[in-house]
């Protein structure tokens, strides 16, 4: 019997089924929550405490914040990094002891964040602290994703592959929420002195206890089926390699896809949940704490919408689901800030919640998306270069930009059309995609296989 019809049969006879998934898709969330909890957590301190606490003061209040979201770009470079040390050592070693790595040292990296004093205590070593903490923080986070995703995916039935390996993805709004539910409950609680002066620490102490939940949750699943018979292939053959190196030699196409997929969706959303603060705060001087609401309802709505959509995308395809965020999410700023200029509470939550559902139709199906465009031993490298090297280009800019034609222009339009062209350039990778709904990932190893010689008659 060859090792594909092994993985097949493995992962038709013990894939796990009810409880054992669900178990599966808790670990890879809880994970998952934590790393974004604090990864959020930076962002909107970037906007609320750091730009006036790490960086001197200049007479413009936008100035300090582009220097905070700077920082926060360092991140964003950190993170293709990550994607690269952690895929490979995913794809070597295995996607669970990966994922406990990475959750420990953003645990450590974001604890120490609350720790640092500010600028006028120790001047600029204060902000290059800072630096040096989110650049740990994006490296962990550069593997994490990738390896999340892939847990439930590779576990997953292939006709419901797009509604399990969403729910790593809903976790994602479940981070935020708990980040921006903490900063809210200390921003109404202290005054403006005390939130600037030490409340912000707390949410940042805080992560150690999720942290230490989310480890211990982690160590109680196991690897795929079909992970185990690819990390088998690739010790009986030596022909046959795993890793970054290959995944870019053998599947470049691929890697520019997933890449083409992010583009949009990673801009989008940090347009949606961080410039949109910035934009109501700065322009209109709306209260911090009304827009941490605004943003708590939004997400919650983005937590339950995601799923859903998830269920979409095995019904009805891939692709005609992400172009349905793509075309849609490339109007949204065309209303969206018009509605903030009402200044209108219910108006504003609106507006961000749309944008956030708007962006489920991208975020959603990516795991299953990008899991099915690579083979198994080199998956989890794909996913994760073709993913975080984005940011770097998206995510990272995304702010920083929308901030700087603010402050240049003092107006919204700039940044509308650059998120139009994003959503042009995520439309052509999407029809440049084979439709894959129900595919077998067993079915992609196999063809794999052939390709590397391994199958010349179908079987071995």
């Amino acid at each position: 019997m060859s090792v594909e019809q092994r993985s097949a049969d493995n992962a038709a006879g013990s894939a796990p089924k009810g409880s054992g998934l669900k178990k599966i898709v808790a670990a890879s969330m809880v994970g998952t929550v934590v790393e974004w909890y604090e990864f959020f957590l930076y962002a909107t301190a970037a906007t609320l405490v750091f730009g006036k606490y790490f960086f001197p003061a200049t007479g413009n209040e936008l100035d300090g914040i582009i220097q905070a979201f700077l920082t926060y770009a360092v991140g964003f470079v950190a993170r293709p990094l990550g994607g690269i040390v952690f895929g490979q050592i995913g794809d070597k070693l295995g996607r669970k002891p990966t994922l406990q790595l990475t959750i420990v040292i953003v645990g450590v990296a974001t604890f120490l964040m609350g720790c640092l004093p500010g600028f006028a205590d120790i001047g600029y070593l204060a902000p290059a602290l800072l630096v040096a903490l989110r650049f740990i923080q994006g490296f962990a986070l550069g593997g994490e994703w990738g390896g999340a995703v892939l847990l439930v995916a590779e576990h997953s039935p292939n006709k419901s592959r797009g509604f399990w390996s969403s729910w790593p993805q809903a976790a994602v709004p479940v981070g935020n929420l708990l980040a921006t539910l903490v900063l809210f409950i200390m921003s109404t609680t202290l005054s403006p002195e005390a939130f600037l002066g030490w409340g912000w620490r707390v949410a940042f102490w805080l992560s150690a206890v999720i942290v230490f939940v989310g480890y211990y949750i982690r160590t109680h699943v196991t690897e795929a089926p079909i992970f185990l018979e690819a990390k088998a292939l690739v010790e009986k053959e030596q022909a046959v390699s795993h890793g970054v190196f290959e995944v870019v030699r053998k599947y470049p196409k691929g890697i520019l896809q997933a890449m083409g997929l992010r583009f949009a969706e990673n801009i989008m959303y940090y347009l949606v949940v961080s410039f949109a603060i910035v934009y109501l705060k700065s322009v209109h001087k709306y209260d911090t704490s009304s827009l941490l609401l605004a943003l708590l309802i939004a997400h919650v709505i983005h937590f339950l919408v995601i799923p859903q959509v998830g269920r979409l995308v095995d019904k009805v395809g891939r692709k005609p689901v992400y172009l349905i965020g793509a075309i849609c999410g490339a109007a949204w700023p065309f209303f969206a800030f018009p509605m903030f200029d009402t200044r209108n509470a219910v108006v504003i939550v609106l507006a961000v919640t749309v944008g956030l559902c708007l962006h489920a139709f991208m975020y959603a199906g990516q795991p299953a998306i990008m899991a099915e465009l690579f083979p198994t031993r080199m998956r989890y490298s794909g996913v994760s270069l073709g993913s975080q090297v984005t940011s770097i280009f998206a995510g990272s800019l995304a702010p920083l930009l929308a901030i700087q034609w603010l402050k240049d222009t003092g107006s919204w339009l700039p940044t509308a059309i650059y998120l139009v062209v994003a959503c042009a350039i995520t439309t052509v990778a999407v029809l440049s995609l084979t439709e894959t709904k129900g595919i077998a990932l067993e079915d992609v190893d196999k063809a794999d296989a052939a390709r590397e010689g391994l199958l010349p008659t179908g079987s071995r």
